[in-house]
């Protein structure tokens, strides 16, 4: 008989990874989070594990083989690419290594869920720090811009899903303009996007940082937007109880054989998925 822990299939997200302590240290808290708040998703006692990409351990590999080796017998484990959009990361990288584990570690049972984002409780989060960091989102809405700024890709498709992102939030809340932004591999820039909307008329700008953690990209998106005269900009999203959530919704999904990338991991022809 199994043990009563492993009915419950283990979660392991997988982060992008930073050489800046501060990225790896919200990770830890996010997943903190997320076990404090299982049991009111119906999920006591989950355990929950970080992985890194690069720049950071652990890496995948190593937290998967740590996980086969814990009492012996069949695993069941979901995979998240703990990412903001789809693209090369979650469509190939992490598949690859997946691949690579279902083949050395035949203990283990794969399920494969969605990246955190997009999704509407990201969006939620998003108003969250902008009203945090001191816009109010009903003060004039209709002379007021949000440059939505994130990582950016060279994945055309990733780019565009942050376009969605600010198009279906602009129709959403009414405000004059809401431009998606790319710290990297893409344009406008932050900083440009500020400086375009405040040369198009809006009275404010404010600027919406999806991101997941500081970094990098978060330090260069804020410095370069306020100096572009952005009169707000948000914080990363960061290990907040509505990421949590979103988390665990994306756990519970890929728990299920939910559509998107959910699925068992244990044929090659199952790791083929859309990076929409």
């Amino acid at each position: 008989m199994r043990h009563p822990h492993l009915l419950t299939p283990s979660l392991v997200a997988i982060a992008h990874g930073s050489r800046d302590p501060r990225a790896g240290a919200t990770i830890a808290e996010l997943l903190a989070v997320v076990r404090a708040r299982a049991s009111s998703h119906g999920l006591a006692g989950l355990e929950a594990r970080g992985a890194f990409l690069g720049h950071a351990p652990p890496a995948p590999l190593q937290v998967l083989s740590a996980l086969a080796g814990q009492d012996g017998g069949q695993r069941d484990v979901v995979v998240l690419p703990l990412l903001l959009t789809a693209a090369y990361h979650s469509g190939t990288d992490i598949p690859g290594l997946l691949a690579e584990a279902t083949a050395g570690l035949p203990g283990l049972r794969i399920r494969y869920g969605e990246p955190l984002g997009p999704h509407p409780g990201l969006v939620r989060a998003l108003e969250r720090r902008l009203a945090e960091a001191g816009l109010d989102p009903g003060d004039d809405p209709g002379r007021t811009a949000i440059v939505l700024a994130s990582a950016g890709s060279s994945h055309p498709a990733a780019n565009a899903a942050i376009a969605r992102i600010a198009s279906g939030w602009q129709a959403a809340r009414g405000w004059l303009a809401v431009r998606p932004a790319y710290a990297s591999a893409a344009s406008p820039t932050p900083a440009e996007a500020v400086a375009d909307l405040l040369q198009g008329g809006a009275r404010r700008v404010a600027v919406a940082t999806y991101l997941l953690a500081p970094g990098l990209f978060a330090d260069r998106i804020r410095e370069t937007s306020l100096a572009a005269g952005a009169v707000a900009v948000s914080a990363p999203l960061g290990a907040a109880d509505d990421v949590a959530d979103v988390l665990l919704g994306r756990y519970q999904q890929a728990a299920a054989g939910g559509l998107g990338h959910g699925g068992a991991i244990g044929q090659r022809d199952s790791l083929r998925v859309s990076a929409r």
